[in-house]
């Protein structure tokens, strides 16, 4: 299965960061990407969360449970049910000198294999180039909240 993964720093501070991220049903406000993400359940330390996405001019739903773990910075996604085999990954804070390193990982599978080899390389890009767009959102979420 694919895996793409991306890390920067954001000058910001961890608690801030980790807060933003947490709250996904804000997402939709900032991320231009993001159509919507309606929490469905919530429980302690996980929601299921229904997201709908534009990606490369294709729209995907899907259903996912998101894990906290906030004593390790660090979110924890899987879809339950959506329009993809497979996809799944976390984010995952950790301090640095310039503020915080924030690292988004997905893994996914469409469930095609005969296409495949075809499709993967455009969709790691594509997930990518969103998940570096999402980071660079909260980034500017935070610059908007000081």
């Amino acid at each position: 299965m694919p895996t793409v993964t991306i890390t920067e720093v954001v000058p910001a501070p961890i608690e801030t960061l980790y807060n933003i991220l947490s709250d996904m049903a804000q997402f939709p406000r900032f991320m231009k990407n993001v159509e919507s993400v309606k929490v469905v359940e919530q429980g302690e330390n996980y929601t299921h969360s229904e997201w709908v996405i534009k990606l490369q001019g294709a729209t995907f739903k899907w259903t996912e449970r998101d894990e906290f773990y906030p004593e390790l910075w660090r979110i924890t996604y899987r879809q339950i049910q959506g329009d993809l085999k497979t996809f799944e990954g976390y984010w995952q804070l950790k301090p640095v000198e310039n503020g915080t390193e924030v690292t988004l990982e997905t893994t996914f599978e469409f469930g095609m294999p005969m296409l495949a080899s075809l499709l993967n390389p455009v969709a790691k890009l594509a997930l990518r180039e969103n998940a570096k767009a999402m980071v660079h959102a909260i980034a500017g979420q935070v610059r908007g909240q000081a």
